[in-house]
């Protein structure tokens, strides 16, 4: 028996002593990486859940505000030219005499320090989906990326219900929230914009493609006259952009 065990204890030799020493090294750190991996998908979700709270705090306000408001003036917006995205905008007030004052918007400021407002509510019936729809002060990729984390917000074109392409992206968190199920939608559907004058029309989808990131073709202000919105988030794997337009 002795000879046994002096024999076993021959063949624990220093080169197996450390690789036993890394192999308890190397699963530890696994244990630990894995820890923090469970650790940042509970503060992603976190995260997500605490903006769906913040845009859904925006959108109850919005609603409360809607009785109080007034219409707006028709606005007509004439697109001239559409070269690289540096469109000559002329707006004409229709109804100059009528003496309706602009709807008053709210201007709030987060934590950061932008000013945004709130310009409409957007709502998507197949998918489940109702958001306020907001705009910041300076268009700025630092400004857009704090609002897009509260809701859904203007990246270019017209105003809400206004002849022309009104532009909105959101965030694609690969659930229920936000714009996560924009891609899913198809020729056919319909999105429903309302306005702070309380006026809601409501937009047929009859494209859906995707594109690079750096592909702003998507927001020409080019309508014939008419009015259509586009929606635009990313893909499941965030390589391209999912592009759905809807026109009324």
């Amino acid at each position: 028996m002795n000879q046994i065990l002096v024999t076993k204890k021959l063949y624990i030799t220093p080169e197996l002593k450390r690789k036993k020493k890394i192999y308890k090294f190397d699963f530890f750190l696994s244990v630990f990486l894995v820890c923090i991996l469970i650790s940042l998908c509970i503060y992603a979700e976190y995260d997500r859940n605490k903006s769906e709270e913040v845009s859904q705090d925006i959108l109850a306000n919005i609603e409360m505000q809607e009785d109080t408001t007034v219409a707006k003036n028709n606005i007509l917006v004439v697109v001239l030219d559409d070269e690289e995205q540096n469109e000559r905008i002329v707006q004409e007030q229709t109804n100059t005499n009528n003496n309706v004052n602009p709807t008053k918007k709210t201007v709030q400021t987060t934590q950061e320090g932008y000013r945004y407002t709130t310009i409409a509510t957007i709502n998507i019936p197949k998918i489940n989906v109702t958001y306020p729809v907001v705009d910041g002060e300076t268009d700025s990729a630092e400004e857009t990326e704090i609002l897009l984390k509260m809701s859904p917000t203007k990246f270019w074109g017209a105003n809400p219900n206004e002849v022309g392409n009104f532009c909105i992206v959101g965030h694609n968190y690969r659930n229920t929230k936000f714009f996560s199920k924009v891609p899913t939608l198809v020729v056919g559907d319909i999105i429903e914009i309302t306005d702070l004058s309380g006026k809601t029309i409501q937009y047929k989808v009859y494209n859906k493609y995707e594109v690079a990131p750096t592909d702003v073709s998507c927001t020409t202000q080019i309508t014939n006259g008419k009015k259509e919105i586009t929606l635009i988030t990313c893909t499941d794997d965030s390589k391209k952009r999912v592009v759905v337009k809807a026109r009324e």
